[in-house]
């Protein structure tokens, strides 16, 4: 992670704080995503930054031996530079989604929506598929942001606070499984990092995790099936 990521953040934080309409706001109006409430044991496992020629084939292979499915919050210039595994990935019945063009720190609405429009078709080039979810960079935003990004027809997907694993600090492999095994309950969104800089310790972690969770019953469900049980039991909550 650079150098400038406080000063970074404070920028984003400041401007993000005195606009933000908060949580409950933005869950209400469907325009952000951070987890679900449900008593089937999904879970859903995320991956950002990538892909990588070296990790992300390496998280796939893994993925396929526990019948994961998975979503992937793409940088757009690095699925250009890795066309083969973005297309492994669909084949393989992940979801595809956008993490902006070129991973900028900080930008503005009408850059950023030119970011994501580049990865868009970036990802439907490659696969055919169009992407409808969007992460963005550090998980920060401001009111105009989400308003732009929804009137693109994106939805904007966070992950559950307490389930950063922090692979990008390289913490160890150790904490990371802890951080997830920890927290773990049903209806989570999981933040990885499958790109971005060495990502062998979310690799090592990533086989214990699925192993254990496995054992507790859970399955790995993508956003947008995530998504689908959110709709259907607010669907049943209406009808009683």
């Amino acid at each position: 992670m650079p150098i400038c990521f406080v000063v970074v953040s404070v920028f984003f934080m400041s401007e993000r704080f005195s606009a933000d309409k908060g949580r409950k706001y933005y869950e209400e109006a469907g325009q952000i995503l951070w987890e679900i409430k449900t008593k089937e044991k999904i879970i859903a496992l995320t991956f950002d930054d990538g892909p990588h020629k070296k990790y992300t084939p390496e998280i796939l292979d893994i993925l396929a031996k526990y019948q994961a499915k998975s979503t992937f919050f793409i940088v757009g210039e690095n699925a250009e530079k890795n066309s083969e595994v973005v297309q492994r990935m669909y084949e393989e019945g992940h979801e595809l989604a956008i993490h902006t063009y070129t991973h900028p720190l900080r930008t503005n609405v009408p850059n950023l929506l030119k970011e994501i429009k580049q990865t868009h078709d970036t990802i439907y080039g490659i696969t055919g598929y169009t992407p409808t979810l969007f992460r963005p960079v550090e998980g920060q935003y401001t009111d105009g942001m989400i308003e732009a990004v929804a009137k693109e027809g994106y939805k904007v997907v966070m992950w559950s606070w307490h389930q950063d694993t922090m692979d990008w600090k390289s913490p160890g492999v150790h904490k990371i499984v802890n951080t997830v095994l920890k927290g773990a309950k049903e209806g989570n969104i999981v933040l990885f990092h499958d790109g971005g800089g060495d990502r062998r310790q979310t690799v090592k972690a990533l086989e214990k995790i699925l192993a254990e969770l496995e054992k507790q019953g859970y399955k790995f469900v993508t956003v947008s099936e995530l998504l689908e049980v959110q709709k259907a039991n607010k669907k049943m909550e209406e009808n009683k």
